[in-house]
């Protein structure tokens, strides 16, 4: 088991997030969070990387509780995407360096240029590596800003909404990636999304959050047209082109 969630509560002063959150995550595991906006996605994810302080319950990460880690400790075992990051003046080389951050003590070691020169790889940035990032396009950046979470050499990513503001190819290019890196690396990863469709064509386990609280969760099992009306308050059915499952509003 990679991270469990126990009972995890947060609150706002004006308002309760999350409540009563229990959960799960093992090596493997692409988990896809699911639900309205301001039904606690990307707080969730917030709480778990200890970016924002849960009002109760506990966040284990192989077996150690995240208030005990230290933010570099937390950082090598955590990887985490924002959601809204700037495109930074720098070159991809060096913004992917900066994930080794949490073991570089005085200057990056050999190991920290090889583990960089690797991620740049896997991503297929190699020809990218000294261009500045603020000029590549929006697909392009996302994979750096993943590329500098792996650099982490983390066990858990998590991902908040990965291809918001990404086009149709960069949207599918992006999510295959985080689906490889988690079958690849094993990794697990837990992303917080938007496109059902892309979720149920990747993710392996799914959470379903409603008013703060899990309203289903498990494999694609749950993922029925009932569950989602629930959800989401709109009809729906689903079909299947080939393997693909496809939802379509009714």
């Amino acid at each position: 088991m990679i991270l469990k969630v126990n009972d995890l509560e947060f609150s706002y002063p004006s308002r309760s997030v999350l409540k009563g959150i229990r959960f799960d995550t093992f090596k493997g595991d692409f988990l896809a969070v699911l639900g309205v906006n301001g039904a606690g996605k990307s707080t969730l994810l917030k709480c778990i990387n200890r970016v924002l302080v849960p009002k109760g319950g506990s966040v284990l990460i192989e077996g150690e509780s995240t208030n005990t880690l230290s933010r570099r400790e937390l950082a090598k075992k955590i990887g985490y995407v924002a959601q809204n990051h700037e495109g930074l003046r720098t070159t991809v080389f060096d913004a992917v360096l900066l994930g080794r951050k949490p073991y570089i003590h005085w200057e990056a070691s050999d190991r920290d240029l090889e583990v960089v020169q690797d991620v740049l790889k896997l991503l297929d940035l190699n020809d990218y590596m000294l261009r500045y990032v603020d000029e590549l396009s929006g697909g392009e950046r996302q994979k750096v800003v993943i590329a500098r979470a792996l650099a982490q050499e983390p066990n858990l990513l998590l991902l908040d909404e990965p291809t918001s503001n990404l086009d149709l190819k960069n949207q599918l290019d992006v999510v295959c990636l985080i689906k490889q890196i988690v079958e690849n690396q094993g990794l697990a990863a837990i992303v917080a999304m938007h496109d059902l469709n892309l979720a149920m064509r990747f993710a392996n386990r799914f959470i379903l959050l409603k008013d703060g609280e899990i309203f289903a969760a498990g494999d694609e099992t749950i993922m029925t047209p009932e569950n989602i009306e629930s959800v989401y308050s709109v009809a729906v059915s689903i079909e299947r082109f080939g393997d693909i499952p496809v939802v379509i509003p009714a």
